[in-house]
């Protein structure tokens, strides 16, 4: 079996748990790790049975890509270097911290030939994906991301921290460029904005309702989709999904379906029903890793490419601007 020769960058709490499933996936041969905190890196290294380098460079010499899963402001330093030494990347979300950056760096690996992912891991949450086939043109879309204060991850604000995996998801949905922004929110607890809400307006007419908080006291994580003729609810802490949906009055309904009778009447007669399709038995970070591993040796297209990464930050950019009156760069 042809295998990648894999390396990962940041040792911490996400670091490591990369470095354990790049163990875990048959096509790939993790080489090494790194991490500038030598203390830190020696225990992950121990810890994991895993090799450890002095150097990003010495790392970068022995592997074809690399996983990044460094604080975010450090980033575009380390992507840059890899697409230097030839590497592929993979890129924990946000892709970076400026448009600029980010920019750079999708246009680097175009020239380069060069895989970028970017880890929007919720891509690949079982709640998503068991409700793929179900997705048309959305119309309204509201989620609510809430976590409890975790000092790891206050270095940006909760919009590029948390916000930034529905923005992403509500973008791979609606098929259409956002026209309007409206945003709010605080800081609490950091230097950053704590919690969030921006309403996204789509050129098509779409609208999504986004709220993202890392100050609460119960962990809650759904979004709610509304199309014509369908509901659709998703449980990203579950990996739960359901649907509502009307279908004509004289569709066969499968066993899996429950059937809430007719509404309307005439031509307008519709079946109401409801499903909640077999959870996915996944590991969402995982898959997304095998999915990268897969992209580079086949030589296809990441599922979450660097562009897309890239679309999902601007926007994250717009909202905290909104907020905060900064300048975008």
């Amino acid at each position: 079996m042809n295998k990648l020769k894999v390396g990962v960058i940041g040792t911490g709490h996400l670091g490591k748990l990369h470095t354990k499933m790049f163990k875990s996936i048959e096509n790939c041969e993790l080489v090494g790790i790194y991490d500038s905190n030598m203390e830190q890196l020696k225990a992950a290294s121990e810890d994991l049975n895993v090799q450890r380098t002095s150097s990003i460079e010495e790392l970068l010499k022995k592997v074809d890509a690399i996983s990044i899963a460094a604080t975010t402001t450090a980033h575009f330093e380390i992507a840059k270097k890899c697409f230097e030494y030839g590497v592929h990347v993979f890129i924990e979300k946000p892709i970076t911290t400026t448009i600029k950056e980010a920019e750079e760096l999708v246009e680097i690996s175009a020239k380069k030939n060069l895989n970028l992912q970017v880890g929007h891991i919720e891509r690949f949450n079982p709640a998503l994906v068991s409700m793929e086939k179900y997705f048309e043109e959305p119309k309204f879309i509201q989620t609510d991301r809430l976590a409890q204060f975790n000092p790891r991850g206050t270095d940006v604000a909760v919009v590029l921290d948390l916000m930034i995996h529905d923005i992403d998801i509500i973008l791979s949905l609606v098929k259409s460029d956002v026209v309007d922004v409206q945003a709010n929110g605080v800081a609490v607890v950091s230097d950053h904005l704590d919690i969030a809400n921006a309403r996204l307006q789509f050129a098509n007419g779409a609208v999504a309702n986004v709220t993202a908080s890392r100050i609460s006291q119960k962990k809650l994580r759904k979004m709610r989709i509304f199309q014509k003729d369908s509901y659709i609810a998703l449980d990203f802490i579950t990996g739960v999904a359901e649907s509502y949906r009307l279908v004509p009055p004289d569709a066969e309904v499968s066993p899996s379906l429950i059937s809430f009778g007719e509404i309307g009447i005439g031509e307008k007669r519709k079946k109401l029903v409801y499903e909640q399709p077999e959870q996915k038995e996944l590991n969402a970070l995982q898959y997304e890793l095998q999915l990268f591993v897969d992209s580079v040796l086949n030589k296809t297209k990441p599922v979450v490419s660097g562009v897309d990464g890239l679309r999902a930050l601007k926007v994250a950019q717009i909202i905290i601007q909104k907020i905060e009156g900064q300048k975008i760069t």
